[in-house]
């Protein structure tokens, strides 16, 4: 077992018996690690272009490929809902590609106990799986169910951009896999990058999903209906997990 794991379960030893009033803080477990790693000169976001996104699943083939999720488990894939068309009898799919949304509030950072999950001054949020105790804690958190407990490492698991393949000049592997061009990734600190011409030229039609919990997701979709956006007046929880029951084409 790694040091850190030691000393992240020696002291949850110190909360859990019987002195569960102690906070974390005596616990000398800090929940709110400075962002490291990467550069402040750039901020990566992804832009997925539904009109252009056909459903195929390369992107999530590609991704269980070069990040060897285990069976059963992924990154990112691409859901599919079957709604009905508002004034009609008829049927459409609707395609909604999902990954972890790389948020500028990301609420699985500060719940981690042993700071194995950590943002990166580029915006990218990643997990060290060297500290990682495999507590779900941010699994939890994470309001778009982007995250999993890998069963292989026992640590948690989830998309990372791809950061080792953009730091060797390639784009992720989701990207570089989809046949349609629907996924775009890029530096919003480069006015000159595709993702940030696509981002101004279409500011009134992006959208983010469930935008009221106010992570600032970076993950941004174009042609997504509002639906899956706001929450359905006549449901507690955003329409997002809900059935869809009217869609607008």
């Amino acid at each position: 077992m790694d040091i850190s794991k030691r000393h992240f379960i020696g002291k949850l030893g110190i909360l859990t018996a019987g002195a569960t009033v102690i906070p974390f803080s005596q616990a000398e477990i800090a929940l709110k690690p400075q962002r490291r790693e990467g550069s402040e000169q750039h901020r990566y976001a992804m832009l997925i272009d539904l009109r252009r996104c056909i459903g195929c699943q390369s992107c999530t083939v590609s991704c269980t490929i070069e990040n060897a999720t285990p069976e059963g488990a992924f990154r990112t894939t691409v859901n599919q809902y079957q709604v009905a068309v508002q004034g009609s009898d008829a049927v459409t799919n609707v395609l909604l590609p999902r990954l972890c949304n790389h948020c500028d509030s990301p609420p699985c950072v500060p719940v981690c106990p042993v700071q194995a999950t950590f943002q990166r001054k580029d915006g990218i949020v990643v997990i060290d799986n060297k500290r990682c105790v495999g507590c779900a804690y941010c699994v939890q958190a994470c309001p778009y169910d982007a995250r999993f407990i890998n069963h292989e490492t026992q640590t948690a698991d989830k998309c990372t951009f791809c950061t080792h393949r953009l730091e060797a000049g390639l784009l992720p592997a989701c990207v570089e896999s989809c046949v349609g061009g629907a996924r775009i990734i890029g530096d919003m600190k480069d006015p000159h990058s595709q993702l940030s011409r696509m981002l101004a030229e279409h500011q009134d039609e992006v959208k983010v999903l469930k935008p009221e919990n106010n992570t600032h997701p970076h993950v941004f979709y174009l042609g997504l209906d509002a639906h899956f956006v706001s929450p359905l007046a006549s449901q507690a929880q955003p329409s997002l997990w809900q059935e869809v029951q009217q869609w607008h084409p």
